[in-house]
């Protein structure tokens, strides 16, 4: 391949380049391009069949205008059982992203980091704050949501958002742990759960939130399509919230905002529920297998995953960009170096399960790649210290200028702690102290440790006591000596709210049973988590103004206030019309799970 070609990657701010731009800069021609390690699809969906039909249609889908997005959206509501009222489809996740900051986001939103990178760059392209609460590589990057939650009521952020699967490292909460943080956000003008990639977990039979964020005034669930059926050039996603909620969003769409390719896939897919719950089986099937494979090379971690994707660090000495560039021009397998992923660094790479073949191949590249006879890395690994440094100038500004210009606007309100340009140890001792309806991780809790090659263990956890009040790298520290900001009053909560199980790493990874026998639960990644608690059985007693050190901000929601413009739960149980409604004329759907536990069949 030309050499040019790798300039593209450096050409890109947040994410990587197109295989349409990797393929007209090398001259290739269709079909012939690299092994696609980085763009996160299903390999096994649509199936040729399907392909085919699409193929003999071609001319009359690319030549007509398609249904309205009302009609495409009441034919995908009939086959995930979902009220239309409650759901807004939009020209993929990214649109229905920036209709989100647009609309419903005020001053500022949290995100963890690492994570997909829209969630950081479109509310600071409008102006909005944007509160990064950094995943540690020393507890494998586990989002612990009791410390979530303490470091968005020490920012008085008003917009929470939380991947589940995160990307790029697959980390996972379960069910009932995630509703009982929507419950402790009330507050909050809004909380966005990103299930993009939860077609993939196996940790639970039903792990989506949809049915719950229907009848919360201030939750939208967004998930996609492109990834879950292969088809990331089809721009098609929807989220799930309220009928007020999502009826603001769908209300400023454009009529014609699907094209005709998205619509046509939708009305296939209610005869093909079989082959699609059979490709997500295979996919976490495969990733049992490659995350096996990638483990045994020495040195190499593997981040426990419940996408269809691994995060991986490589060994000391090896650097990303330098084993990215090898691997594409030496091998043609195209991998996704993590260097200008905010949060991350260079040393880490997400890799796309795929299948067996695929994965043999690549494993072969690596090998010859980071322990080739007289090879070694062709970067030496960068100096410890900042572990933040994303090898990318650009990126690292905004971290740190983003953080910082969150932290001077809490500053002058007393900051709680100084803020200095550390390693990201995270938020101090005490986190999750007093946050309604979050328990406080136990002082000593351990995490359990990703699979690591024989080359380099992973650091040992950091215990909650002993982590320094430090929030990744900002330009001038703020002063230590700043008056401490008062501890949020608890709720009265009626009963303790139980901590989501750690995450454990596969060791050592079992090998799969022969096709198509299910993979045995204990070989998921995450511990089996307990049963689902019902809505009516998580309740939230009023808030004793855990914001009271803090000036309400300016806007329509004040601090302690649940978000406006929602409804109650009663409210939705006793709206007619929200039964999920069958497009006229089309037969019930076959062998098509619900959306709750979308794909978990088969």
């Amino acid at each position: 391949m030309s050499g040019n070609v790798t300039s593209l990657f450096r050409s890109t701010a947040a994410h990587s380049p197109s295989m349409a731009a990797l393929a007209r800069e090398s001259g290739e021609t269709a079909g012939a391009g690299p092994v696609d390690f980085c763009i996160p699809c299903n390999p096994y969906f649509p199936t040729p069949a399907m392909f085919d039909e699409m193929a003999g249609r071609l001319r009359d889908i690319i030549t007509y205008y398609p249904s309205s997005a009302d009609t495409i959206t009441a034919e995908l509501c009939g086959l995930l059982q979902l009220p239309p009222q409650c759901v807004a489809m939009g020209n993929g996740s990214t649109e229905l992203i920036t209709w989100i900051d647009h609309l419903l986001v005020r001053e500022s939103l949290a995100v963890p980091v690492p994570t997909f990178g829209r969630w950081t760059d479109q509310p600071m392209e409008t102006g909005k704050r944007v509160d990064m609460f950094p995943l540690q590589e020393s507890s494998g990057f586990t989002l612990d949501l009791a410390r979530y939650a303490e470091f968005i009521r020490a920012r008085g952020t008003r917009t929470v958002v939380v991947c589940n699967p995160n990307n790029p490292d697959g980390g996972y909460q379960n069910k009932q742990a995630l509703v009982q943080f929507m419950d402790a956000m009330a507050d909050r003008d809004l909380v966005v759960i990103d299930e993009s990639f939860l077609e993939f977990a196996d940790a639970e039979a039903e792990p989506s939130v949809v049915r719950e964020a229907m009848l919360r005034p201030n939750v939208v669930v967004l998930r996609s399509l492109g990834k879950n059926f292969g088809l990331h050039g089809i721009r098609f996603g929807y989220l799930v919230a309220n009928p007020a909620l999502a009826g603001r969003v769908r209300s400023m769409l454009p009529k014609w905002n699907l094209n005709s390719f998205a619509e046509h896939v939708v009305f296939m897919l209610r005869d093909h529920g079989a082959e699609y719950a059979q490709s997500l089986h295979q996919v976490r099937r495969d990733r049992l297998e490659m995350s096996g494979r990638l483990a045994a090379l020495p040195g190499l971690t593997v981040y426990p995953s419940q996408g269809n994707f691994l995060f991986v660090r490589l060994p000391v000495g090896a650097e990303g960009t330098a084993v990215r560039d090898r691997m594409l021009t030496e091998h043609r397998v195209l991998v996704r170096e993590c260097g200008n992923k905010i949060g991350s660094s260079s040393r880490f790479l997400r890799l796309v399960v795929r299948p067996q073949p695929d994965v043999r191949r690549l494993v072969s590249g690596m090998e010859q790649v980071l322990y080739g006879a007289g090879r070694g890395a062709a970067v030496p690994e960068p100096a410890a210290g900042n572990g933040y440094s994303s090898g990318t100038a650009a990126v690292d500004r905004l971290m740190s200028e983003t953080n910082g210009k969150g932290m001077r606007v809490v500053t002058a309100q007393s900051a709680p702690a100084a803020i200095g340009a550390g390693n990201g140890a995270g938020v101090g001792a005490g986190a999750g102290a007093g946050v309604p309806g979050i328990g406080a991780a136990p002082a000593a809790a351990a995490v359990a440790a990703p699979v690591v090659g024989t080359g380099t263990p992973l650091p040992a956890a950091v215990p909650v006591a002993a982590a320094a009040a430090t929030v990744g790298p900002v330009p001038t520290p703020v002063a230590a000596a700043a008056p401490p900001v008062p501890q949020p009053a608890p709720y009265e909560s009626p009963a303790p709210v139980p901590q989501p199980a750690p995450r454990q790493g596969p060791v050592p990874v079992p090998q799969p049973a022969p096709y198509p026998q299910p993979v045995p639960a204990a070989a998921s990644v995450p511990a089996p988590a307990p049963a689902p608690v019902p809505v009516a059985a998580v309740p939230v007693a009023p808030m004793a103004s855990p914001m009271a050190a803090y000036p309400p901000p300016t806007g329509p929601t004040p601090p302690g206030v649940p978000a406006r413009g929602g409804l109650t739960a009663a409210q939705v149980r006793g709206t007619n019309g929200l039964e999920s409604v069958q497009a006229a004329g089309r037969p019930g759907p076959r062998n098509w799970p619900d959306a709750a536990g979308m794909g978990q069949v088969g």
